[in-house]
């Protein structure tokens, strides 16, 4: 999230997300190879099957992520699925959410792939499977220097496993119908 402020490419920000990732998999042992060919190839597009965020607005998905003066929606593997192109401004609110996910038919595509399987350990990854994934959304706004952060969750182990031992109650009461 240290790379947004204006004038950054929403697509370079989704560049950024998977190849970060890519590094954290080869850093668990779950691919290998050249993290260059790894983008080239668009493998991340394999466990980040969607794009990086959208704007936020009136709807929870805001309209104005094509308008006449931006860059095309792109037709690669991963990028089709971004919700803008824009270059950030000073004021844009968005959600930043990063996923990564294990999903069956996404695997067996790469298995299928010389291009893609052979950066994958396999012994690794298979067992992951039946994991399913997670994604982490963040809101943030865009500011004259960089952003700020709107989401106040818990985010190191030690506090999500402070909060899970808590054992919250949600005490509110839903409407009969």
């Amino acid at each position: 999230m240290s790379a947004v402020k204006p004038g950054v490419s929403w697509r370079d920000m989704h560049l950024l997300a998977e190849q970060t990732q890519l590094q954290e998999l080869i850093r668990h042992g779950l691919l290998k190879g050249d993290i260059d060919e790894m983008m080239a190839s668009r493998l991340g597009y394999t466990f980040m099957p969607h794009g990086l965020g959208h704007l936020l607005g009136i709807d929870v998905h805001d309209v104005g992520g094509y308008l006449e003066d931006c860059p095309p929606r792109s037709q690669e593997p991963g990028l089709s699925s971004l919700r803008t192109s824009r270059n950030l401004i000073k004021g844009m609110v968005l959600t930043i959410e990063p996923g990564i996910y294990f999903i069956e038919a996404q695997l067996n595509k790469a298995k299928n792939d010389a291009n893609l399987s052979k950066f994958i350990v396999w012994e690794v990854v298979d067992r992951f499977r039946n994991f399913g994934g997670i994604r982490i959304e963040d809101d943030i706004v865009v500011t004259e220097t960089g952003m700020e952060l709107l989401t106040d969750v818990p985010r190191t182990v030690a506090e999500i496993e402070a909060l899970m031992a808590e054992g919250r109650k949600v005490d509110v009461k839903f409407p009969q119908q």
